[in-house]
């Protein structure tokens, strides 16, 4: 397939849009269909037609949708074949011709079992081939449509949105605002220097780690730092003797930070001339384009929402004897609503006068940032629990990346100031550390998931978007700028 055939397609298709539907189904569907995946440039294809989607005016989530049903079924007739032709996958045409892409799905999903398929989905060597390794290794149905139908949920947006919003952008006309683009460069480039300090740090701070060993040594030395190092170490036979250090240290750090950055930003005004300015960039980045997945970002950091994710986590807890766990994501969000209400009240700071209706509370910190922190990090770090030392960084990146656009939703839409967003996220790093920490005492079995745990995800999927369909329109009255 070449350029110049692409470029005649997606000419046809903004002459007639009635097709892009189809079009987007049907790329997505050669994308995720076995072996083809691997030689169709499916990415680009959909890159291009998302951004003709956005471009003619077409719903996004109408987008979303076709792409998504695309990929499920393309998973799903993989699936299927690989069921069919189980024992003779290296005997049969085209699947002869890619032994190693075939041996190395079958270890890659030999090694992360169920999971694989949804990691899969977005690891581009293995993604053609895994649903059907899956189907010849004798997957059962329900378990895999389960994965399935959840991870084409997470995967439409990521491979949608960036062509649907640069189609919209062009049809549009952005204007953006002064230094955009530098500041978006430096932005994205402290965002990664802070996740890669704090991976480096973490994974110096586990079992394993100089630091962790030096600090073991001459907390030993004393014996009342070596009860307290023996009271809090893991319990679990897997894990015995491992203290949560990385939890401690994340819990005093971001208190002390929280501490200073918090009278910087109440106290004084040094941080009012950057606040300011934020602010004003925001205004000027305000476009009707963007409102859209900011008011989406914002609701999923609601109160009901985060609220709702607990109470089924712990409930599902409870349910298969987890109850140590159960009290602890309790405690968190009790916690988390107690100190930011307490905050709110005491400082009182007024938030930014930009809205039609703003939230009546104190803008300093956010309650947004702080409890999508607490909830991604908290859940992070019980998935975290499970996996091999060495891989949990990953499980904290991958869970902790909804928390950076429900944040810059809040100061998108104008209801907080800069400081409000860090030292929401701060708060919100003090609770899960110490929650966390404590939790370490009673952690003595292996959690495992289990059908009730992907209902309790569907539950709060269903939820979730409920809950925006219902509360979408007076969400886009309350933020209309004024």
């Amino acid at each position: 397939m070449n350029e110049g055939w692409l470029s005649e397609l997606s000419a046809w298709l903004s002459l007639h849009p009635g097709w892009l539907a189809l079009a987007l189904f049907m790329t997505a569907f050669v994308e995720s269909l076995a072996i083809a995946g691997v030689i169709v440039p499916g990415v680009a294809i959909l890159f291009a037609f998302a951004a003709l989607a956005g471009k003619t005016g077409m719903p996004i989530a109408e987008a979303l949708a076709w792409a998504g049903l695309g990929a499920i079924a393309g998973d799903v007739l993989s699936f299927a074949i690989g069921r069919k032709l189980q024992g003779r996958l290296d005997a049969v045409w085209p699947f002869s011709r890619y032994p190693y892409l075939i041996a190395k799905g079958e270890s890659f999903f030999l090694r992360h079992g169920g999971k694989s398929v949804v990691i899969g989905r977005f690891v581009g060597p293995v993604r053609p081939v895994i649903p059907l390794v899956a189907g010849t290794l004798s997957m059962p149905w329900r378990r895999f449509l389960t994965f399935n139908i959840f991870s084409a949920i997470g995967w439409a947006p990521v491979y949608i949105l960036p062509g649907f919003l640069v189609g919209s952008a062009l049809a549009s006309e952005i204007k953006p605002p002064a230094h955009f683009y530098p500041v978006m460069g430096i932005s994205l480039a402290v965002v990664a220097l802070v996740y890669l300090l704090i991976i480096q740090f973490q994974l110096r701070l586990t079992d394993g780690g100089r630091l962790y060993h030096w600090l073991e040594g001459k907390m030993a030395g004393y014996d009342a730092t070596h009860r307290f190092w023996r009271l809090y170490t893991n319990h679990r036979p897997a894990r015995a003797g491992e203290f949560p250090l990385a939890s401690l240290i994340m819990a005093v750090g971001a208190l002390g930070l929280l501490i200073i950055w918090g009278q910087l930003a109440t106290q004084t005004d040094v941080l009012s001339p950057f606040d300011e300015q934020a602010l004003l960039w925001f205004q000027q980045l305000r476009q009707p384009l963007f409102d859209g997945p900011a008011i989406t970002a914002t609701l999923l950091g609601d109160t009901p929402v985060l609220l709702a994710g607990a109470a089924l986590a712990c409930l599902t807890l409870a349910f298969r004897g987890y109850y140590a766990a159960a009290l602890h994501i309790t405690g968190a969000a009790v916690l988390t609503f107690a100190l930011v209400w307490l905050a709110k009240s005491t400082l009182g700071v007024v938030r930014p006068d930009t809205v039609v209706s703003p939230p009546g509370s104190g803008a300093f910190p956010s309650g947004h940032s702080t409890g999508i922190t607490v909830f991604t990090l908290l859940l992070a770090s019980f998935v975290a629990a499970e996996s091999k030392p060495g891989k949990r960084w990953q499980v904290y990146t991958l869970c902790s990346l909804p928390l950076i656009p429900v944040a810059l939703s809040r100061l998108y839409l104008g209801v907080h100031w800069f400081t409000d967003a860090v030292g929401g996220i701060l708060l919100g790093l003090a609770i899960t550390g110490m929650v966390r920490a404590s939790y370490s005492r009673y952690d003595r079995t292996h959690l495992t998931s289990e059908v009730f745990t992907l209902l309790a995800a569907g539950v709060w999927l269903a939820f979730t978007i409920g809950y925006m369909v219902v509360n979408w329109p007076d969400a886009e009255a309350s933020f209309r700028p004024l």
